[in-house]
């Protein structure tokens, strides 16, 4: 069985609803599962609503009619069918008025995953019902009640050994079928719905496939597989072939937004190739990771921008000891901070991480008592993954450098923008 994921820009209207079946329709006598993302940029329009819910209820009516506007200008140029599928997605759209219509919980993240996965259901179920009509017979799936997760909402940690269960389960009832789920979710056994991370589509279907050790995954993008740089940024960008999965979890884990970090490990525990292709091309070879030993690399550009370097030091000019870290490591945890970048001294620690105002404000407020506090906002993470000298003259050259790293293969360095 092969596991094919499409993301919210290969189904961000009708025309890419209309590929999916031609991408699909290559491989019709292969078991398929396709895991699809929201529409577009859904997901962000999601997060407004929620937003709007929590802090400006006169612009939440509005969202709301974008929300359905946008999926129903879908619908309607799909096909003579807009009636049909128009049902099915109806009631989410309900759903969605009914839980706005209530005051929000104090629990954001919770909130937050009652919300934002209706963009999911949204688009599965207008891919799901489109392919029905047109002779493409599949069964809909619910990610959240195959993929078992913790109760930490918006990060939720995956039951391995549950999820295997269920998938498997769930994939026995419809042995003949196509099937089609949501990216990006899972659930409780309370069957509250979990968020897996933002991206997390990618990490569904790697889960997916860990489960019925699948043959394969391929990741459906908009470019022609994985690039050694952003190619909106570098017109120049490169196609890398075939990296071996070490080295796709390093580029995962330093930010390179083609792959989501969670994704690679399960695959490589099971030796499941990962391909990515162009949802636009998808004849053309694309890349792929896999267990592969390439005989040389060329330099990767990885860029973070919107990131906060912050950093403490002892008033008491005390070192920054084992305990120190173990408490500031433990703020981090608790508060879900992801750490981009880390670098110590005697009497400094310093952490660049995303932008997010409210862990900002968390961290100076638990910290400022027992140390001196400077950080800087709206500062740019540099990666370079297999530098050369004339790779940091090309992304660096002399933008002024708060904190620079390297090792033998890797430069990091904070900059201003």
């Amino acid at each position: 069985m092969k596991v094919f994921k499409f993301g919210g820009a290969s189904v961000k209207n009708a025309q890419g609803v209309l590929n999916v079946k031609k991408i699909i329709s290559l491989f019709k006598n292969e078991n398929l599962v396709v895991v699809i993302s929201a529409m577009g940029k859904t997901t962000n329009l999601m997060e407004s609503v929620l937003n709007c819910w929590y802090h400006n209820r006169t612009e939440l009516e509005s969202k709301l009619t974008q929300l359905e506007e946008y999926h129903l200008a879908i619908i309607q140029e799909l096909d003579n069918h807009e009636q049909v599928i128009y049902k099915k997605v109806q009631p989410l759209f309900h759903q969605l008025r009914t839980i706005v219509a209530d005051t929000p919980s104090e629990s954001y993240d919770y909130e937050y995953d009652r919300i934002v996965p209706i963009g999911e259901y949204l688009s599965t179920t207008i891919v799901s019902a489109y392919l029905n009509l047109n002779h493409f017979p599949n069964q809909l799936l619910d990610a959240s009640k195959m993929i078992r997760t913790d109760n930490c909402f918006r990060e939720g940690q995956v039951d391995w050994i549950t999820s295997s269960q269920l998938i498997q389960e769930t994939f026995a009832k419809y042995p003949d079928k196509l099937k089609i789920t949501q990216g990006f979710i899972g659930g409780t056994i309370e069957k509250e719905t979990v968020t897996l991370g933002r991206e997390g589509s990618d990490y569904t279907a790697a889960i997916i496939a860990y489960s019925i050790d699948a043959t394969d995954v391929t990741i459906w993008k908009d470019v022609a597989g994985l690039l050694n740089a952003d190619p909106k940024l570098f017109p120049d960008a490169v196609k890398l072939d075939e990296i071996p999965y070490e080295e796709a979890i390093e580029l995962s884990y330093y930010g390179a937004t083609i792959i989501h970090p969670k994704t690679l490990k399960p695959l490589q525990n099971k030796q499941i190739p990962l391909y990515v292709k162009s949802f636009e091309n998808p004849l053309d070879e694309g890349s792929v990771i896999a267990n592969v030993n390439p005989s040389s690399y060329i330099p990767s550009y990885i860029f973070k921008r919107d990131q906060i370097l912050f950093s403490v030091y002892p008033k008491d000019f005390s070192f920054i000891d084992v305990n120190s870290l173990s408490e500031i490591f433990l703020l981090l945890s608790e508060n879900h901070i992801k750490i981009n970048l880390m670098q110590n001294s005697a009497l400094s620690f310093s952490i660049c991480f995303d932008h997010d105002s409210k862990k900002l404000d968390i961290l100076i407020q638990a910290l400022t008592t027992k140390y001196k506090i400077k950080y800087n906002e709206q500062v740019e993470l540099i990666t370079i993954r297999h530098y050369t000298d004339e790779a940091i003259e090309k992304v660096i050259g002399n933008k002024k450098i708060f904190v620079e790293q390297k090792n033998r293969t890797t430069l990091q360095a904070v900059v201003r923008i």
